[in-house]
């Protein structure tokens, strides 16, 4: 961000908001989006937006305020918000499998540096790749619970940070690490225990929703069909 820039982007947004954005951004792993850009578009773009149906429509005036204000808050649902649940998910249904390999590999009697290394090289995932990152950054004489801390400013899942917590606690007051993270293996299965049961407890619902589309008209169909044919003919 060059001073201009900051300038005048500070002018326009609180502070506040631009490291909400920055932090968001962060969360997002692997994206490829700089705030200042991404600031910078979405109000360029707004403001295009505005004029454009400002000069379409006839009732311009009228619209141009409320569709460039649905345009702003939707670029930023698109690129942002979307994108953070659905790694939240990812990040959820890689958590247990990741946790369960390391929590064996802790039991063959490695300390917690050991049995990561070993965990990322056998699991391929988005998770793994954090971890792999919290290793490298240990390389250049980081400790463990810098490097943890960082890695939670970068994870948008509260169920992987309070793992994490977790584990950074047990580092600091000496605690047994191994049953640190059985307690976390048997909270994250009984997680997707209850997630799956309320899966399948919002099956009557959508059947039901399925059914009053579908279903109910057919059958008004089939029973008013020929009164209608009578009257008609």
């Amino acid at each position: 961000m060059n001073s201009s820039e900051n300038r005048i982007i500070r002018k326009i947004y609180r502070s506040q908001d631009i490291e909400n954005i920055e932090e968001k951004i962060k969360m997002l792993g692997d994206a490829k989006l700089d705030p200042v850009m991404f600031i910078n578009i979405r109000l360029i773009t707004s403001l295009v937006v505005f004029i454009a149906v400002l000069y379409i429509s006839k009732m311009g005036y009228i619209l141009a305020p409320f569709i460039a204000l649905g345009y702003y808050y939707l670029y930023y649902f698109v690129l942002i918000q979307l994108p953070l649940k659905n790694r939240i998910r990812r990040l959820d249904n890689e958590a247990l499998h990741f946790f369960e390999i390391l929590t064996l590999t802790l039991e063959s009697g490695r300390n917690l540096e050991k049995s990561l290394e070993v965990t990322i090289s056998n699991v391929n995932s988005e998770l793994s790749n954090e971890f792999k990152r919290v290793l490298f950054e240990m390389k250049f004489g980081r400790s463990l619970i810098e490097t943890l801390e960082d890695m939670k400013k970068r994870m948008p899942s509260e169920t992987i940070n309070n793992i994490l917590l977790n584990i950074t606690q047990t580092d600091v007051f000496g605690n047994s690490i191994l049953e640190t993270m059985y307690n976390q293996v048997d909270f994250l299965r009984e997680k997707q225990i209850l997630e799956i049961k309320g899966q399948i407890n919002k099956i009557p619902n959508k059947v039901s929703i399925v059914s009053v589309i579908f279903v109910v008209p057919l059958i008004l169909v089939l029973i008013l069909g020929p009164f209608v044919i009578n009257f008609l003919g």
